[in-house]
């Protein structure tokens, strides 16, 4: 269920130091091939990590023998000082498995603006490279952990061929992806504009559409790795399909652990005249502060996704808004509709459904409530 479910991939991750708590923060997942196609997406963010820069670098060729990524530091903010350690990253991970420096990509994540102990760094390459192996994947997921509460893997496929995945991320998640690391494997011999393409279009519509908090990070990576171990060849949409499902996989479990949650909300936007509306409408709701806080206790406050919606210049006409609460339609012609008080919230999972009635497109965004434990969360620990 991890980096490891596909042929050809070799992961570990081992307790370089980095973290106060002695807990594992370094991972390596080397792809042995035969091929070693590779695509990446990155955040929007203008203020982007080294290893974020020399990954994009090593990306643009279209290849990747090894990643290697550690948690307890972001290498983010850190001047050319920082850009020279995320090379020697790449360099010390090269030498200990036996790839191109320049086929190497480096993730950090961690605290921002603090200069990562290279001499802990290294030690840990060299430790995590001598434990590589077919069964590692576990591992990794749990070396890259931050203020994540559980690690985070899935998988999918189809005949003969797998897609893996791993994924951090528990805070400062917003679109431009979240402030995740991800590392996705494949056995499928697909090439790098097609893993490029399928990998797009999955992020669009997984990753960019989870929004706990507002805030964007400086290191969001999301990497897709192919061996062509198999030797299957899938069809496109049914590999495209795969890469979706796992992203999606993931992209829930992030918010599901997003820091100091309570509720899981889910925001479908429907009758949409189009796409970027519902996406518009579907973020103005789940960045709402007041009705997240509604939700946490439990009220299903409609009147505050209709606020919501009303700051966007999505196409609808305030007098034909829809909403439900968990199948309960509180809101009609935008006017009071079904009882609220036949709105069950007292699980984790919520779904709220918009009908702009506007036309046929429509999108859906992902979220969390707002809780003390959130504030707790991140006035407690430096991000």
């Amino acid at each position: 269920m991890s980096v490891t479910a596909a042929q050809g991939f070799l992961a570990s991750g081992v307790a370089a130091g980095l973290k106060e708590s002695g807990d594992p923060d370094l991972a390596l997942v080397v792809n042995r091939g035969p091929s070693r196609a590779a695509a990446g997406v990155f955040t929007s963010n203008r203020v982007q990590a080294a290893p974020v820069r020399w990954s994009r670098r090593v990306l643009a060729g279209g290849r990747v023998s090894a990643v290697v990524l550690n948690s307890g530091g972001a290498n983010a903010c850190t001047g050319q000082a920082g850009a020279v350690d995320a090379r020697i990253m790449a360099e010390r991970t090269a030498r200990a498995v036996g790839v191109d420096p320049y086929e190497t990509a480096v993730c950090s994540t961690g605290l921002i603006g603090v200069m990562l102990p290279m001499d802990k760094v290294t030690a840990g390459i060299d430790a995590a490279a001598a434990r590589l192996s077919p069964g590692g994947g576990e591992d990794a997921a749990v070396a890259i952990k931050t203020t994540d509460s559980v690690h985070k893997t899935a998988v999918a496929g189809g005949p003969g061929w797998t897609v893996g995945g791993m994924a951090k991320g528990a805070g400062m998640l917003a679109p431009g992806l979240a402030t995740m690391l991800v590392v996705l494997t494949t056995d499928a011999e697909v090439d790098a504009p097609a893993l490029g393409s399928a990998l797009r279009e999955a992020v669009r519509t997984t990753f960019d559409r989870v929004d706990s908090d507002g805030c964007m990070s400086t290191n969001d990576t999301v990497l897709l790795l192919a061996s062509g171990a198999s030797g299957a060849t899938p069809d496109t949409a049914a590999f495209a399909g795969a890469v979706h499902a796992v992203c999606q996989d993931l992209a829930r479990q992030l918010v599901a652990d997003a820091e100091g949650a309570s509720k899981e909300i889910e925001v479908e936007v429907v009758g949409a005249a189009s796409e970027e509306d519902a996406v518009t409408v579907g973020r103005s709701v789940a960045r709402n502060n007041l009705l997240k806080c509604a939700l946490h206790g439990e009220d299903p406050n409609w009147g505050r996704v209709l606020s919501a919606i009303g700051t966007t210049d999505a196409v609808f006409d305030p007098d034909r808004l829809d909403v439900a609460i968990n199948g309960v339609w509180v809101c009609r012609d935008g006017a009071a509709g079904e009882s609220r008080a036949g709105v069950d919230l007292s699980g984790r999972r919520i779904r709220i459904t918009v009908d702009l009635r506007s036309g046929d497109a429509s999108a859906v965004v992902w979220t969390n409530d707002l809780t003390a434990e959130y504030v707790h969360e991140n006035s407690a620990y430096s991000s």
